[in-house]
């Protein structure tokens, strides 16, 4: 596939080909009793009634839980306050336990608006009926290609939900750490396993690593898929087009072994915050993340901050593949206070919401192409070219497949290989049996 040339051929291939027209009946019965079981850890404020559709509060269920994105999602509630009179009352609950609870959180009496993501799970929730029409709405919204209303956009045609910001995953390290040693960036895997031989010998634990809330590691998992057989395959496989149990996957898992020695051992003791603070500490030497690692250096630390995308494997494949999410708003089914949600989206959703955003976070890139942005770091002035020469783009594997299969299947399937990564035919033919039981239902 060719380099994107515009930025609206780019967010076109945001959206997976491969799972687009899935039907809502296939969507619905698939939920199953693995799908995201709540345990009333989320709980919204709004209400199954219409009354106060003219309100002047609105409750936004938000996974922004990390003292610095809170931050900025307090200030865009402030400056919709400002431009609306309408506050914004925000529900905000541990990031995990969000995305743990989030269908029943959604089947109950959820916040008026909430927080999620494009790609497969915002479809996932449009076709069980979880989330609001906001078609009319994307009549009134500016800054935005057709290929983000394409990525907002259910499998029925209506639009459910509005882009605020995306960003992608890479290699990120200290700047000072790499001059102080005179490490070069790696092109090929062997140059990255020869790098960091180097760093063990440095003193410095090479990758950093942390699986304890699950997520995490599946993008090791992404990176080296795409890597080792390609864009297409990855995304078929996630589809549920592709056996788990083939050699293409074992390869995935056999050449993750062969790097696991130079993660950070203990790995599913620790969070991601612990791991991206040994990275700030200048204990590790690298870590696979995405742009918001950003978040546990301080402000005078930005400029020290740099990376490179995961290294090529198999030349005929290259290295321009990487992830790069898109968060985001959505409509509750039934809000309590339906006008004043609509104004809300649209304000998340406008070039003075994506300004407030650019000067309090150096951590995303902002969806809005009319915002102001020549108050980006280097660090996203540099991310941001790294999507624009991307070939192809993937969400996140949590995000382009099914989520009772991510949640309940690949999570501990993962953290077990993580455990005791000897075993690959078992773990693969485990992943395969249980695919077929979710992608069949």
């Amino acid at each position: 596939m060719s380099r994107p040339r515009t930025e609206a051929e780019y967010l076109a291939r945001l959206v997976p080909s491969s799972v687009a027209g899935i039907g809502r009946r296939s969507l619905i019965t698939g939920v199953g009793a693995g799908a995201l079981l709540g345990t009333g850890l989320l709980a919204g404020c709004g209400s199954d009634s219409d009354s106060g559709s003219d309100s002047k509060e609105v409750s936004v269920g938000s996974n922004q839980s990390d003292p610095q994105p809170k931050g900025v999602i307090a200030k865009v509630m402030d400056g919709f306050k400002t431009s609306s009179g309408i506050t914004a009352k925000i529900n905000t609950v541990d990031h995990n336990t969000y995305q743990e609870n989030i269908n029943n959180y959604l089947q109950g009496k959820p916040d008026d608006v909430f927080m999620w993501f494009a790609g497969y799970r915002m479809r996932f929730f449009a076709a069980k009926g979880l989330a609001g029409d906001i078609s009319d709405l994307w009549g009134k919204l500016s800054g935005y290609s057709d290929a983000f209303k394409k990525a907002s956009t259910g499998d029925d045609g209506k639009q459910y939900f509005v882009p605020s910001s995306y960003y992608p995953w890479a290699m990120f390290y200290r700047k000072s750490v790499w001059k102080q040693h005179g490490y070069q960036v790696p092109t090929t895997l062997d140059q990255l396993t020869t790098l960091s031989a180097q760093m063990k010998r440095d003193g410095l634990t090479p990758i950093a690593f942390a699986d304890k809330d699950g997520w995490p590691a599946m993008g090791t998992f992404d990176i080296l898929n795409l890597r080792i057989n390609g864009y297409q395959f990855h995304i078929d496989l996630m589809a549920g087009k592709e056996a788990w149990t083939s050699d293409k996957v074992k390869k995935v898992f056999d050449t993750w072994a062969g790097l696991l020695p130079l993660h950070q051992p203990d790995s599913l003791g620790r969070t991601w915050q612990e791991a991206a603070q040994s990275l700030q500490q200048k204990k590790s030497g690298m870590y696979l993340l995405g742009l918001f690692v950003a978040q546990q250096f301080g402000n005078d630390e930005q400029d020290d901050i740099d990376f490179f995308t995961f290294p090529e494997i198999d030349p005929a494949i290259g290295a321009k593949a990487l992830d790069a999410p898109i968060d985001g708003y959505m409509l509750a089914r039934k809000p309590k206070a339906e006008a004043s949600a609509k104004k809300l989206l649209e304000f998340v959703g406008s070039k003075e919401a994506a300004d407030i955003t650019v000067k309090n976070d150096p951590t995303t890139l902002v969806a809005n192409s009319g915002a102001d942005t020549s108050g980006y770091t280097a660090l996203q002035k540099k991310a941001a070219e790294l999507v624009g020469s991307a070939t192809e783009i993937a969400q996140f594997l949590d995000r382009d497949t099914r989520p009772d299969f991510a949640s309940t299947v690949i999570i501990p399937a993962l953290q077990q290989f993580i455990k005791n990564p000897k075993d690959i035919d078992g773990l693969v033919n485990s992943i395969e049996n249980q695919k077929k039981s979710i992608f069949t239902s």
